[in-house]
């Protein structure tokens, strides 16, 4: 095969890895919590036919100033999560939390692993205990006994439930975990992250403490897929496409008068 069509083909895989990447923010711009992926490029291997400062010529101090590299394509070399704020949403549910500022609630899941999340759209189990969409439960766990008429969390993370024969009574306190590196999470589906070896050791902090952010009763946070954005990426890269599908063709023809005319 032409190297020109070479590097054009992994032009054309690198574009259509962008899209996807694209796409699957486009899907998701209504989950709630969710973080865009970014897709980041680097330039592959060049052949070196003249290195830099190389001797040219006869002369023995003539040397050359750029050298001669042939670059080889482009490749996807990771795909990047954004964890800027989404825009927080009033809902006035009361199981329903956000968190302003940085980490994650902590859940459960069923293999005792601990996942990351920052949707906070909690619900209530047959047994009171406060869980995810999908019954997981969050951790530190908190049970809201049958009594209970209402439930108010404090932007502390203090989970306090007032009873139906008066008084009130703490349940519980709301812990977030923060990474050092937060663009280190494995995203695994259904709105959770899991911890890596890039990503570091979690730091387990209560709400508002050493950098953790506030928690928002009765709020949801967002998405924070901008579409326009998107969208600028999506035609920008279907013109990427574009281009690198020409150069096949017209390196194509090239070799073609090649063929038809020598």
């Amino acid at each position: 095969m032409d190297a020109s069509m070479w590097i054009a083909k992994t032009g054309l895989e690198a574009q259509q890895m962008r899209m996807a990447t694209i796409s699957n923010n486009l899907a998701n711009v209504n989950t709630t919590g969710f973080k865009r992926d970014r897709a980041m490029f680097e330039d592959m291997l060049y052949q070196k036919v003249r290195t830099p400062g190389a001797q040219v010529g006869a002369a023995a101090d003539a040397q050359s100033p750029t050298g001669l590299m042939v670059g080889t394509g482009v490749r996807i070399i990771a795909t990047e999560k954004t964890h800027a704020q989404g825009n927080l949403i009033t809902t006035k549910n009361a199981l329903d939390l956000a968190i302003a500022g940085d980490g994650f609630f902590q859940i459960t899941q069923p293999d005792g692993t601990v996942g990351y999340t920052r949707d906070g759209a909690f619900k209530l189990s047959s047994t009171g205990q406060i869980t995810t969409s999908n019954g997981t439960l969050l951790q530190p766990g908190i049970t809201v006994p049958n009594n209970a008429s209402s439930i108010s969390v404090g932007q502390d993370g203090t989970v306090r439930a007032e009873l139906a024969g008066g008084g009130s009574q703490v349940l519980g306190q709301l812990q977030i975990a923060r990474f050092v590196n937060p663009a280190g999470l494995q995203a695994v589906g259904g709105n959770l992250l899991k911890e890596t070896p890039a990503s570091g050791t979690p730091q387990v902090v209560a709400p508002g403490q050493a950098g953790g952010g506030l928690v928002m009763q009765g709020t949801l946070e967002a998405s924070n897929v901008n579409v326009v954005e998107e969208m600028v990426g999506m035609i920008e890269t279907q013109r990427a496409y574009e281009v690198n599908s020409k150069a096949i063709a017209a390196v194509d023809g090239m070799l073609r008068f090649l063929n038809n005319n020598l």
